[in-house]
């Protein structure tokens, strides 16, 4: 049986990622791009705890778009501020320490 490295217990009772969830501050924006497009911006996610190209990959299933990821932060084409939101904290992360501008 695997065991965790930071917290010592089994692989499969792991807190680690829902600890990390809990105390990062995640900021979601939106940025006018080119020709008067809209990129939804989710910024502040720590990859070393995170893996950015699953959520990356989770956000744009369910949001029905397009994105990707450049410099540790999710771009995703149009406006999904409250969706990306309403995702993130079904997924664990506290209502608190998502900022949506």
């Amino acid at each position: 049986m695997a065991v965790c490295d930071k917290c010592g217990l089994p692989e499969d009772l792991c807190v680690c990622e829902e600890i990390s969830k809990e105390s990062q501050r995640v900021r979601i924006t939106t940025d006018k791009r080119r020709f008067g497009k809209v990129a939804t911006i989710v910024d502040g996610i720590d990859d070393k705890d995170i893996d950015l190209k699953e959520l990356s990959s989770l956000l744009k299933a369910k949001c029905a778009c397009g994105g990707t990821i450049k410099d540790r932060t999710i771009e995703l084409q149009g406006d999904h501020k409250e969706k990306v939101r309403e995702i993130l904290e079904n997924i664990g992360y506290s209502s608190e320490s998502i900022d949506v501008k």
